[in-house]
């Protein structure tokens, strides 16, 4: 196998290396998303994959916030975020920026994860619904598209801070 590597071995950047670093063409938005751990789990994936920034939306919470660190141990300070009291203004917002908008949702006519590829030339927003309700319809209605991942077990839905880990490493593979 081989020796463990300390933290001091994996040439990590640095959260003004990161500030400089190319982004993946990415911004997550939570939308009512009410775990801080979650919110957390959410920062440090996209600190691990480099996107551009997380849009907190509606009763997500926003740091400073001792919960939201616990998860994101200090990637809450290299992801950049914004906060909007409506989740559909970041959509408005994002759709002028050209960003093609995916609600990450069971929805009639979704695409299966593994069918979908993205294209290189495109800026993607992917939207993460609340634990218990999932994407709002009216989010959903605002949406470019939803992307689902496949799922054969006896649940409906996994974990948000899975998924978020599941969809950015699926583009983060496809796009890098």
């Amino acid at each position: 196998m081989g020796r463990k590597l300390q933290n001091s071995e994996l040439n990590r950047l640095t959260v003004e290396e990161f500030k400089l670093a190319a982004k993946l063409p990415i911004i997550v938005v939570l939308d009512n998303v009410r775990s801080q751990h979650n919110i957390g789990a959410a920062f440090r994936t996209g600190d691990a994959f480099i996107i551009e920034s997380i849009f907190l939306c509606g009763i997500s919470s926003t740091p400073p916030n001792a919960e939201i660190h616990k998860s994101a141990l200090g990637a809450e300070d290299s992801v950049d975020w914004r906060y909007f009291a409506n989740t559909v203004d970041a959509i408005t917002l994002l759709k002028h920026n050209k960003y093609k908008i995916i609600s990450i949702e069971q929805a009639e006519n979704s695409i299966m994860l593994n069918k979908f590829l993205p294209d290189q030339n495109e800026k993607y927003a992917f939207v993460f619904g609340n634990e218990v309700r999932g994407v709002s319809q009216s989010v959903v209605d605002a949406s470019d598209l939803c992307i689902e991942i496949p799922q054969d077990g006896t649940k409906h839905s996994l974990n948000i801070s899975v998924c978020i880990g599941v969809v950015l490493w699926e583009f983060y593979k496809n796009l890098h």
